[in-house]
Parts: structure tokens; sequence; C-alpha cells
């Protein structure tokens, strides 16, 4: 456990601005500064950052926080990471208190990745993409069937020496492509050169165990690894290659796996899951891409690793994959902290459209926009550009329809619907039922009144009575009158905030103003008006005198003081703390009065009405009671219209 006193001087030595500017073009508007939002696509700038205050906030997705949720939510971190990278980038020690148990899992957790970053090391020396000098020395004899599959598939030879050969070297080192030599302990000799136990190493997925000892997990492939977002190898997937000749093999592995048995190897192995690695929820290339998805506002997800690695060679620097594995919700969740949108670019064959089918629920939990680009028939994106360039996959990415639009047209457009028997058809139009009632955007309405059309048309055609079309046609709008029902829904309904009365606006313009100079609750002229504050304008007061009692900055963290406040000001407050509206302090004084005056005016002519209408129902002869109600009404009034 990282204690509060570090982490508050964390956020007090981050300079914010700094940090955010790195990613984000940011400009000086007033106290604060101003950029486009990394966290939605927008045109004008709605993101604003406060320097002082270590604050940002989105007008126009509402997103808010500090440097360390900047970092949590931009970088893929968890909360104690990014403040472990916060602190190294300000100098600052940390000293965790920790559990016996939790420091265990630590120290194992740290020598995984240090096991992994020594096999990642050995395959790359293995491989010898631009190796010079010593580092040549170890480059294994048979690398060169890992650089023949990368020639095989139209890249640029890596020791071409040319413009586009010095592009792939980049991506390469930036991927850490690696070789695993065909011999049965190659990294496990290496690793117990460097110390490391072939336990470890077997924890960590890189050994296996068998009858003669440990052995290597990975042999004769092209290796790709598996980086988190902070870019540390937590796992590998390595292709397989052509076989070695015989004499090859008795010369260069004379202790490795025979080739001549017939059985053919699976294409990819994939590392097994460990304490630092759980598949469905890490992406292929996040890392990697971590910058081009923010810069282009989406990501292109595609099937394989070689996908991801040819795209990122040729330029498509925003591509990702699921590694071998159904896309999940965690990894839909992950790829949200990058970019609102994702565009499911699977191979175009029937794996490929069951796998983008099956992805359409992770992206609604995971909050995506999902699009889908629609490769030809037989052909995965690395097909596309090795024969037809990069362009050919950016045209179909720009040609992407969304999810819903997609499927649908799937159904009803796909090959063999009008062959098709009438139970085949009705199976479809259900399966579009199905995913209209899902849906909970009332636009669906006039979507699903377009496709019914279409439908009815098609089956026309088809020769079909019109009692089949009715009973269709009705269906789909059996579903659409569901739609927005809850029914099926994945996700709901965004809260909608009722509409302000002008009371409320008259708070937040007083709260806003105290807000933008807090110092101002201390002033006797404001302090004697604020008596009139009541309801939620009052207790927001008095968490701001709690937590900034006239100090030049906040008593405490302004998410904790966001979170003291009622509900119904919270996020007018995280976008005024961002985004001051007064320059100086004279300024919010006068307005902060001249709304405390108005406010007291109309409370007071609230409470006339009251009084009035309970004289009226009084007996005609006035009580003691009701002649006191009668003094309050005419003493307001006088004050109202300044008599003495």
């Amino acid at each position: 456990m990282i204690a509060p006193e570090t982490i508050a001087q964390i956020k007090e030595r981050t300079d914010i601005v700094s940090l955010i500017g790195e990613s984000v073009r940011l400009q000086r508007r007033g106290r604060s500064f101003v950029g486009l939002c990394p966290f939605h696509k927008e045109k004008s700038p709605s993101f604003h950052v406060h320097p002082d205050r270590g604050f940002y906030h989105c007008f126009g997705c509402n997103e808010s926080g500090s440097a360390i949720d900047f970092v949590m939510k931009t970088s893929g971190l968890d909360f104690v990471e990014a403040v472990k990278m916060l602190a190294d980038r300000a100098g600052i020690p940390i000293q965790e208190t920790r559990s016996a148990a939790d420091r265990a899992k630590k120290s194992e957790r740290d020598e995984l990745y240090e096991v992994m970053q020594l096999a990642a090391t050995f395959y790359e020396q293995s491989l010898g993409l631009g190796a010079e000098g010593a580092l040549a020395k170890s480059v294994h004899p048979l690398a060169r069937y890992a650089v023949a599959e990368l020639e095989r598939r139209r890249l640029p030879s890596p020791t071409a020496h040319t413009e586009e050969s010095r592009k792939l070297l980049d991506v390469a080192q930036a991927f850490r492509l690696g070789y695993a030599p065909p011999g049965w302990d190659g990294l496990a000799a290496f690793l117990k050169q460097q110390g490391i136990s072939p336990i470890v190493a077997e924890r960590a997925g890189l050994l296996v165990a068998g009858p003669r000892g440990h052995y290597d997990r990975f042999r004769n492939r092209l290796m790709f690894a598996v980086m988190d977002t902070l870019g540390r190898v937590v796992a590998f997937s390595g292709r397989a290659l052509p076989a070695p000749k015989k004499e090859e093999l008795s010369r260069f592995a004379p202790n490795g796996p025979s080739y001549d048995k017939g059985d053919e190897p699976a294409k990819y192995i994939n590392s097994p899951e460990s304490p630092i690695y759980t598949k469905g929820e890490q992406l292929f290339g996040l890392h990697q891409a971590r910058a081009g998805i923010r810069q282009k506002g989406h990501a292109i997800l595609v099937e394989g690793n070689f996908d991801v690695f040819s795209l990122h060679a040729r330029g498509i620097d925003n591509a990702v994959a699921p590694l071998g594995t159904a896309f999940t919700a965690e990894q839909a969740k992950l790829l949200k902290r990058f970019a609102p949108t994702v565009v499911v670019t699977f191979d175009g064959d029937a794996a490929g459209r069951k796998a983008t089918r099956a992805s359409r629920v992770p992206c609604r939990t995971g909050g995506l926009d999902a699009k889908v680009a629609v490769l030809p028939n037989g052909v995965d994106p690395d097909d596309l550009v090795q024969k037809k360039g990069a362009a050919a996959l950016l045209a179909v990415v720009k040609d992407a329809r969304g999810m819903l639009d997609h499927l649908i047209q799937d159904a009803l457009d796909g090959e063999g619907f009008l062959g098709a028997s009438l139970a085949e058809r009705v199976a479809r139009v259900r399966a579009v039922a199905a995913l209209l009632a899902d849906e909970d955007d009332p636009n669906l309405r006039l979507m699903a009144k377009r496709y019914a059309d279409q439908l009815s048309a098609k089956l026309i055609m088809g020769g079909q009575s019109p009692t089949d079309v009715t009973q269709l046609e009705r269906m789909v709008a059996q579903a659409v009158s569901q739609a927005g029902s809850g029914r099926g829904s994945v996700g709901t309904q965004p809260e909608r905030e009722p509409p302000l009365t002008p009371l409320d606006k008259r708070a937040r313009e007083i709260f806003g103003a105290a807000l933008d100079f807090p110092e101002l609750l201390n002033d006797p002229g404001v302090i004697e008006m604020l008596g009139v504050a009541q309801g939620d304008l009052a207790l927001a007061v008095a968490a701001l005198r709690q937590f900034h009692p006239g100090r030049a900055s906040f008593a405490g963290s302004i998410e904790d003081f966001l979170a003291a406040l009622p509900r119904s000001i919270q996020k007018f407050a995280a976008g005024r703390v961002a985004a001051p509206a007064f320059e100086d302090a004279g300024t919010a004084r006068a307005v902060l009065l001249e709304n405390l005056k108005q406010l007291s005016n109309s409370l007071g002519r609230q409470d006339d009405a009251r009084d009035v209408d309970a004289l009226q129902r009084s007996p005609s002869t006035l009580d003691a009671e009701s002649e006191e109600r009668l003094r309050q009404v005419l003493e307001r009034a006088r004050r109202r219209h300044g008599i003495d």
C-alpha cells in the first residue's frame, strides 16, 4: 500500500499540463489550458486542464480527474502502476507497506518479468535482424528460415539496406521479433547461463518439464513478444516455420527434434497463462499501437498476430489483435481507454464472419462504438496489403459500416438468401428481429422499417405469397416495438439530468464564483449574504469551506472534494474546477454578491406567496400569528426595495 502522503506529493510535484501536453496539444485560455479531448473524437476543443489544481475535465464526454487518472486511462495502467510511473517521473521514492504475502507475490511477478525479458533478448539475438559486431555472433545459423518467412509475405529483406528495410527493422524491434531455434534446449541453456531456475522459466510458460528435464516450449518458430501497456513482455506467440533440412539439423541442432514424422506442427503456439499473463485481458500490439489509436481516434481489430505486424510494417499503426482467442469484454474495455471506436476487420471467411458476430456483445459491454470492415472472400488483412498495398486496406476501413447495420445486411443479403428455404429465411429474419429487440436506440425504428421494406421486396421477387411477407414483417415490427424496453439489452440508457430551475441556475452561479476563488468565502460581505443559501447550495458551500479553508490550494484531493458535494452539482463542479469562468477575484465577488441578492429576493417572494396564501385562508379578524405573518411580508418587501 502506498502512503496517502506520498500520493499527495506525487500529484503536487507532477506538472499536469506538461504530462498531458505530451499527447494533447494544449493552448492557454484564461486560467486553464484547452485542447481536443483524448477520450473522444471532437472537432472543437472542450478538454480543459487547470495547472494549479492539477485537474482536467472534458465538457464533451465528462471525463475528469488528476494526473494519476489521466495516466490510468491513456496508458491502461491500474492505480498503483500509474502512481509508480508518475513517482519515477517526478523522482519521488515510494515506500510501500505490504503484507508478507503481498511482498512474495510482487517478488514472484518481478522474477517472471525478468525471465521474460531475458527470453525476448535470446530470441532477438537468435534472429539477429540488423545485428552487427559482437551481436552478430549470437545469430542462429538457421534464422534464415524466419527471414524467409518475412520475405514470403512481401516484406522487404532486412539485409537490403533500403529505406523500406530500415522501416521494417524499426517495427521488428518495436515488436521484439525473434527466432526460436529448433533445438530442444536452446533457451533453457541460455537461461541457465543467466542463473535462472528452470522452475521459474516453466512458471513463465517458456519451458516444459519432461522425463529428461526441461525443454523449450517454442522451437523453430518466428517469435512475437506479447507486451502489456507498460511495454513489459508477458507472453510469446510463435509462428511455425518450414522444417530445416536433416543435414542442417544434424549440424546446428544435433539434439533437436525430428521433423520427419509427418505431423504438421500447429501454425501458432501461444504462451500459457501465468501470474503475469491472462490471454483474455491483453491485446497483441496494443503497446505499439497506442499512439496511432489515439491519433486516429479508432483501432483496427484483426484476427492474427502476423496481420498486426504486417499492417504496422506498412504504416498502419493502429492495428491490434485478440491473441488467438475470441474478443472479450475485458479487451474491449482496455481498448476503450485509448479510443472510443473499433473497426472490426476479421478475415473474409466463415470463421471471420462468425468472429465478427461474436464481437458485438463484448464491444457493447466495453462501451465501444463498433464498425465492421468487410474483406473479400477468403482474404485476410495481411493478404490484402501484400497484394494491393496499405491503401487498399485503409479504403476498406474507411467504408466500414456500423456493427448493427452490417449484421442486418449480412443476414438479409448473405449468399443464398433468395434460394434458401422459407424456414431458413424465417430464421434469418428472426435473427434480425433479435438484434433489433436487443438495441435501445430509438433511431433503430427507422432502420427496422427500411429493412422490413427490403425484406418484403426480396420475398415477393422470390415468388412467396403475401401471407409469408406479412408474417415476417410482423415479426420485425414486434421486435421494434420491444426496442428500448430493456429486454435483452446489454447496455443501459445514460441517465438524463432533470432541467434546471431558475433557482438552480442562480445557485450554480453563486457556487461557481466561490469555486473559482474559494477565498471569497472569508469575505465579510459574502459571509453576511451567504445566510440565504439552503439545500444543495448550502451543502456545497460547506464542503468547499472544509476542503479549501482559505488556503492557496485544496486541503485534500479534489476527487474527495467532488465526492463530498451533493450529486446534483458534482458534474458542474468538476468542470468548474478545471475551467474557472472568472479571471480575477473582484469580478467573481461582484457576481457572487449580485446573485446572492437575487437569490434572497427570489426566496423572499416565495415566502411572501406562502404567507399571503395563509392570510387569505385565515379568518377575517387577524389573530396574533396572522399579524406576525403580515409584519414579515411587509418587512421583506421594504428590504427588497431598500426602504428603512
